[in-house]
């Protein structure tokens, strides 16, 4: 199908209770100018960290932090998930396959579906040096999850100096990966129906 006849594309935001969760609003802001529809999802925990209702009116959709009710609205089906900021928790529980919430039940399902799907972590050295952590990371790799975190990505940050690094949280790394990993996707489904 033509791009032109196609519908604006989704990306679901995920984000999860960590110092960069309250400037979100950027990314969402960032994913508009080019050309997405987005869908804000949180954590409970995150919840507190945003301003729900400012997200709100600037997606012009509900922020999703729970499963719907009977009859309520579905959220668009998504074209990609960038999970922004995820904790420490929330990539270890991802890679395990845990879905104890609305949000990893959703994302969970949309990595087995194969839907592009980015992790842009803030956590600090201690958290990220661990081997549950490293081995998670990886695990989510394997399953073709980019997670942002190194070198030209998200630097782990020494303990108790989160809030002085939020001005510089790549928001930006996130959205070009995401993006990527749909065109490369995309070109990948096109050449398979050759």
């Amino acid at each position: 199908m033509p791009d032109s006849m196609r519908e604006q594309k989704t990306l679901y935001v995920v984000v999860c209770a960590a110092g960069p969760a309250s400037d979100v609003g950027i990314l969402v802001g960032l994913a508009q100018e080019r050309g997405w529809t987005v869908q804000v999802m949180a954590t409970p925990a995150a919840v507190s960290f945003i301003d729900v209702e400012a997200l709100e009116k600037q997606t012009g959709r509900p922020v999703r932090s729970q499963h719907r009710a009977l009859g309520q609205p579905r959220s668009p089906k998504a074209d990609a998930i960038i999970i922004a900021p995820a904790t420490f928790n929330t990539i270890n529980k991802l890679a395990n396959g845990i879905a104890d919430n609305y949000v990893l039940d959703v994302v969970n399902e949309a990595i087995g579906l194969g839907v592009p799907t980015v992790i842009l972590p803030f956590v600090n050295s201690a958290y990220a040096s661990r081997a549950p952590f490293k081995a998670s990371v990886e695990k989510l790799r394997g399953e073709q999850v980019p997670v942002l975190i190194g070198s030209g990505a998200f630097i782990p940050h020494k303990i108790r100096s989160g809030p002085s690094t939020l001005d510089t949280f790549p928001w930006v790394a996130s959205l070009d990966q995401a993006e990527e990993k749909i065109e490369s996707f995309t070109t990948e489904q096109h050449g398979s129906h050759r």
